[in-house]
């Protein structure tokens, strides 16, 4: 979705430039000719990725192959720090400069890896406020832009509307569940998510946005006969939704954006949690905690994630009152700060596009 948004603003600069690499729906359908397809790269998590190394490895090469074809003018990455440094590196050893879009989290762990950034990226766009002094401070050249999604418009379509079309009860709340984006995500937080729609019981319809990245019957495989409506988008249904239950990542910025109140989870493997987690240097795992500096969404992780946790901070912010009125009041603030970049009023991808742009034009850079 980013690298969509980044191609559609740089052609309006540039009608006449050319992109190729790695990729989904979204960037094919923007002009992105797609050597390698984002699905095929998908995945999280430490013993988790070890059965798709093999798989993943030979897409490297069949991407740093196209690129030694057709010799770009620029390289741009966009998040996926474990290929994408090794993108990076071999770009900048073939003389290609090299952007650095949706940095990786290096502040959350692994510090000492902002290293890679000042070896092999030219520029860094960071999407977090607090992210442009964190890597200045150690070296590397970056901007914030703005995050992509903090200029999100609330979908038009009405509850009524919505629910005609996805056979939905106008009179029941609706509560959209988000168990991730890749099938590993699915298959760890899916089930204790489908034991708490099960508990809420059936004043409530849940609907599950279905990823880009994920096939609708593998989605129904592990469903089977629950009453979870699968509908194509998440924004409709963050918006006209009561609440969520919603998986770390993208997704927490999405319900922020829409304004729902909602609970985050998520859960990996024991040993890559045990692994990780002495490595992580922040006091939050949501997004939208770390933005805000404080918590605004409950977090629950690991082996808080049960459904009696989750049932219990859903029903907090559920009813009208003072929990859902604060959580609401903090996902605004969430939104502000995410918009708030250079106090003009291009969105991040033209931001972005002009840094870019700009790193084009330096001397020596053609």
């Amino acid at each position: 979705m980013y690298g969509a948004q980044l191609i559609s603003a740089m052609r309006r600069r540039h009608a006449g430039i050319e992109f190729f690499g790695a990729g989904g729906d979204k960037m094919r359908a923007a002009g992105c000719d797609t050597v390698v397809d984002a699905k095929d790269l998908s995945v999280v998590g430490i013993t988790e990725i070890l059965s798709h190394l093999p798989r993943i490895w030979g897409l490297f090469h069949q991407l740093i192959a196209a690129a030694d074809k057709r010799k770009p003018d620029l390289a741009i990455v966009i998040d996926s720090p474990a290929f994408n440094w090794r993108v990076a590196r071999q770009m900048k050893r073939r003389g290609i400069p090299v952007v650095y879009y949706v940095c990786p989290q290096f502040w959350a762990w692994r510090q000492g890896r902002v290293r890679l950034l000042r070896q092999y990226v030219d520029k860094a766009l960071v999407i977090f406020p607090f992210e442009e002094k964190f890597y200045r401070e150690r070296g590397v050249d970056a901007t914030f832009v703005g995050h992509p999604l903090a200029d999100l418009a609330r979908p038009a379509i009405s509850r009524a509307a919505y629910a005609a079309e996805y056979n939905l009860d106008t009179d029941r709340a609706w509560i959209t569940v988000m168990p991730g984006s890749r099938r590993n995500e699915v298959r760890m937080n899916l089930p204790v998510i489908l034991e708490s729609v099960a508990k809420l019981g059936s004043s409530y319809q849940f609907l599950l946005p279905v990823a880009p990245t994920l096939d609708r019957s593998f989605l129904k495989s592990l469903l089977r006969s629950r009453d979870i409506h699968l509908v194509p988008q998440a924004l409709p249904a963050l918006a006209n939704s009561r609440a969520g239950i919603i998986a770390s990542g993208t997704a927490t910025v999405e319900a922020a954006m829409m304004g729902t109140p909602f609970v985050m989870v998520y859960r990996v493997s024991t040993f890559t949690y045990s692994l990780g987690r002495r490595t992580v240097k922040v006091p939050h795992f949501a997004m939208v905690n770390l933005i805000a500096g404080k918590e605004i969404v409950p977090e629950m992780v690991q082996h808080d994630f049960t459904p009696e946790n989750v049932v219990g901070r859903l029903h907090e912010i559920i009813a009208d009152g003072p929990a859902r009125d604060r959580m609401i009041g903090g996902l605004s603030d969430v939104k502000t700060r995410l918009r708030q970049a250079d106090g003009t009023d291009l969105d991040p991808a033209d931001r972005a596009s002009e840094a870019i742009f700009n790193l084009l034009d330096r001397p020596g850079r053609g």
